[in-house]
């Protein structure tokens, strides 16, 4: 009887799924088109302008009228008034507390460097630099010497090269708290000429942009090119959360996240008085977050990284209401309240059946209790023998018919919290050791997880395409992920670990793990500590589940990517 049910309510919602299908067939928006009005700001004008001029040519019936603020903060507020308007800086700052709606679309960073071969190099990128030590520097020529930076008492010359760049030097000036620098600085006449200087001169120093320094080809800085280190939290080191200066992707997502200092982070937003609802301005500001992104390093500005582009694009999400405008439309309205109807009782007979399984699912992980963890620690953990373990916190076990299962550990479904949706590889695919493996997503924030072996995938679980939350509740049954003919089983399992040392080995990792919250936690993500850490810092069962995007990306630099 309930087989039946089951396939007539199918049936059901199948018509429905087909009905709405077709409404929605007949009004899906066409390309965009319209005229679309943009101010900039001067030092965004060439940029913008780029950006309005490739996007007509993708798309001929979009038409845009572009004009040039004459102070750079009204761009942002003539945005406010017809279309949509460009500005570098604190949007806040610049519209004046008007309420207002934006997005970054891309940003400066200004960066001080020095010579790679700097005789205190080592000093300096282990305890950082504070900007008071910065502004000492400027306003005391007598102080301009490497000793300062080093902490050595060393008085070796330090020869500060400045150029006329406007970016720079408001950068600087804020960054700076205003100090003005002494006249023993040597003037340039722009950032190519001060770098060549810098590579040359093993005790040079100065500000540029990040985007001047970076070789986007293999992802490091110039060649005889390195960043100060800027000791944010004065503490007298550079601590595990400011460590972000090995690589320009490292380095910029740290900017996103808030490591680096605010003064030399200066942000390009579009702005405008509410969110825009018209098809060609949403359909362009996708574009600019998306593949518009490439204009920004020839225009010399840096592009946002990967998650913060999607974040970015997260904001432009509308849903629209179309006027009722006849009786046809009216009926078509009473034909889908039922459909929604009949289809909202096919749910309920539907999540009555699942919600049995899911006990008994739930049964095969949660402690005895059946209670939800309150606090994850070592003892919150499932660990099951015969199974090995990657330190990219997946499982390996090996079947009979010579096939390894791959998933997720327990560690890793206690911090996302249930997972919403799964993106996997397809069978077939092969796949290398330390390799991307699958996505994990819950509600648009994502982590990616490393392949722990090499080989070929013969079978990947399709129930998590519809189930994604067995990941949570069986993990190291139904909630594998992939079956993997392995090819280097024999060399690569001597890196895997088994329960008993995976045991000490997670032991560290609760260790790193609370390090980690009690950083990320404080100045910029004061808001986050309650829902993260509970009295005595103690840390909450499925930590990341309601923390933004940027708190996401970090733990996934921490603790799952794999460095070389």
């Amino acid at each position: 009887m309930k087989t039946r049910a089951i396939f007539l309510i199918g049936l059901l919602l199948l018509n429905c799924y087909t009905a709405i299908s077709k409404d929605s067939e007949n009004t899906k928006s066409a390309a965009p088109a319209g005229t679309i009005s943009l101010v900039a700001s001067p030092d965004l004008y060439n940029l913008v302008a780029r950006w309005a001029s490739e996007f007509h040519r993708l798309n001929p019936a979009v038409n845009f009228n572009i004009s040039k603020s004459s102070v750079g903060n009204d761009a942002g507020k003539s945005g406010l008034s017809s279309g949509l308007g460009f500005v570098t800086g604190d949007a806040s700052a610049i519209m004046n507390s008007q309420p207002f709606w934006n997005i970054v679309v891309g940003r400066d960073v200004i960066v001080p460097v020095m010579n790679a071969k700097n005789p205190y190099i080592n000093e300096i990128c282990r305890k950082g630099v504070t900007a008071e030590e910065f502004s000492k520097l400027a306003e005391i020529p007598d102080k301009q010497n490497w000793g300062l930076f080093a902490g050595n008492g060393q008085a070796t010359p330090l020869h500060w090269y400045v150029t006329e760049d406007a970016s720079i030097k408001s950068g600087m000036a804020e960054f700076l708290n205003g100090t003005r620098i002494k006249p023993t600085a040597y003037a340039v006449e722009n950032v190519q000429e001060m770098i060549a200087m810098i590579q040359k001169d093993p005790n040079s120093f100065g500000f540029c942009k990040l985007i001047d320094i970076t070789d986007p080809g293999n992802n490091s800085f110039t060649d005889q090119i390195k960043p100060v280190p800027i000791d944010k939290n004065g503490n007298g080191q550079i601590d595990f959360m400011e460590d972000i200066y090995s690589n320009p992707e490292d380095f910029s997502r740290g900017v996103w996240i808030g490591k680096y200092t605010k003064a030399l982070t200066i942000n390009i937003n579009a702005v405008s008085s509410s969110r825009p609802t018209n098809d060609a301005e949403l359909a362009f500001l996708g574009w600019v977050v998306g593949d518009g992104q490439q204009f920004l390093n020839s225009s010399g500005f840096s592009e946002l990284v990967y998650n913060e582009r999607q974040t970015q694009a997260d904001k432009l999400t509308t849903f629209k209401i179309n006027p009722v405008s006849s009786e046809k439309d009216v009926y078509s309205i009473i034909k889908i309240v039922l459909l929604v109807l009949i289809a909202f009782a096919a749910i309920g007979f539907i999540l009555e059946v699942m919600s049995k399984q899911l006990r008994s699912q739930i049964r095969k992980t949660v402690p005895a209790n059946g209670s939800a963890l309150s606090v994850f620690d070592e003892n919150s953990l499932i660990i099951p023998k015969g199974v090995y373990f990657d330190k990219t916190h997946t499982w390996t076990f090996m079947e009979k018919d010579g096939t390894v299962k791959i998933g997720i550990d327990d560690f890793i479904q206690h911090i996302t919290g249930p997972i919403t949706r799964i993106e996997m590889k397809s069978e077939g695919e092969k796949i290398k050791k330390g390799e991307k493996l699958l996505t994990l997503i819950r509600k648009g924030k994502q982590l990616n997880i490393y392949s722990p072996v090499t080989g070929i995938i013969t079978t990947h679980n399709q129930r998590l395409t519809t189930e994604p939350v067995l990941l949570n509740t069986s993990t190291y049954d139904e909630g594998w992920v992939y079956r993997i003919a392995p090819t280097n089983w024999i060399l690569e399992i001597q890196f895997l670990s088994m329960a008993a040392n995976y045991k000490l080995w997670i032991k560290d990792e609760f260790t790193r793990l609370k390090d980690f919250f009690s950083f990320a936690l404080q100045a910029n993500n004061v808001e986050y500590a309650h829902v993260a850490l509970q009295d005595g810092g103690s840390i909450r069962d499925n930590i990341l589940a309601d923390l933004g995007p940027e708190i996401w990306e970090d733990f996934q630099s921490k603790f799952i990517d794999i460095k070389q």
